[in-house]
């Protein structure tokens, strides 16, 4: 049985999952952690508020990404394995954790998405990206999402390029920002709309032909089996994973 806290509750990313954990059977819902939630519980769990009464096996993180630094740093001291679901996770920040997590230890599994299709969206990406001459991102979530591009667009769009695919840059912008961000050569639009929680197209064209890769998530249900991967994943590896195609390749 692998123990299990979750950071961040009671965010909805943080209820779907820690919900899923106690309907897991090799899963316990051990712990819950949030130092401005005092007083208040989760199905008949208290809500913690300090780093030093969280004592599990790993932990999902699921904070704003203003905090989450420092959250990995008391999980990593504490010797916790950790599954990230914060967005906003640059190249940089990447790089940040893997300078204080280091490859000895417990894993720390950082997703950008941990719903199956995202995944798969990103992988028919990569596979496609050599075989087009332009290719755009357009992602769409809900109005408060604290920030843009999203961490699963931006990690598209670095598989993109790695396979060979980019953007066309041939069209002049009249106003800044219009053609979007660029992330490795890739164009990203993103559009924050209410009624919505996760939309993202990968669009690509080639002389003659269109081809577009859609995913759609309607609820944060969508996310939990991927989560479940992760946190099972995680438990028998170190360093720093990004992605979780590895979990979903170890579950086959």
């Amino acid at each position: 049985m692998i123990r299990v806290a979750v950071s961040g509750m009671p965010g909805r990313l943080a209820s779907a999952v820690a919900a899923g954990i106690a309907s897991a059977a090799d899963l316990d819902l051990s712990a819950l952690y949030n130092p401005n939630r005092p007083d208040e519980s989760f199905l008949g769990l208290p809500i913690l508020t300090e780093h030093a009464g969280v004592g599990c096996d790993v932990v999902f993180e699921s904070t704003e990404p203003t905090v989450v630094m420092d959250n990995l740093r008391a999980w990593r001291q504490a010797g916790m394995h950790a599954v990230v679901g914060t967005s906003g996770f640059t190249e940089e920040r990447l790089d940040e954790v893997r300078s204080f997590w280091g490859n000895d230890g417990p894993g720390c599994l950082i997703a950008p998405n941990f719903s199956i299709g995202a995944v798969l969206m990103m992988r028919f990406a990569e596979i496609a990206a050599p075989h087009f001459t332009g290719i755009e991102i357009i992602e769409r979530h809900h109005h408060d999402k604290p920030d843009a591009p999203s961490g699963t667009s931006i990690a598209t769009a670095a598989r993109i390029a790695a396979a060979g695919g980019s953007s066309l840059e041939d069209s002049e912008e009249l106003l800044a920002g219009s053609r979007g961000a660029v992330v490795d050569g890739v164009r990203i639009h993103s559009l924050r709309l209410e009624a919505t929680l996760s939309s993202q197209e990968v669009a690509f064209s080639k002389s003659g032909e269109l081809l577009s890769i859609h995913h759609v998530a309607t609820e944060y249900g969508s996310f939990v089996d991927g989560a479940l991967l992760a946190l099972r994943y995680v438990s028998s590896t170190s360093g720093v994973t990004v992605g979780l195609d590895a979990a979903i390749e170890a579950a086959s």
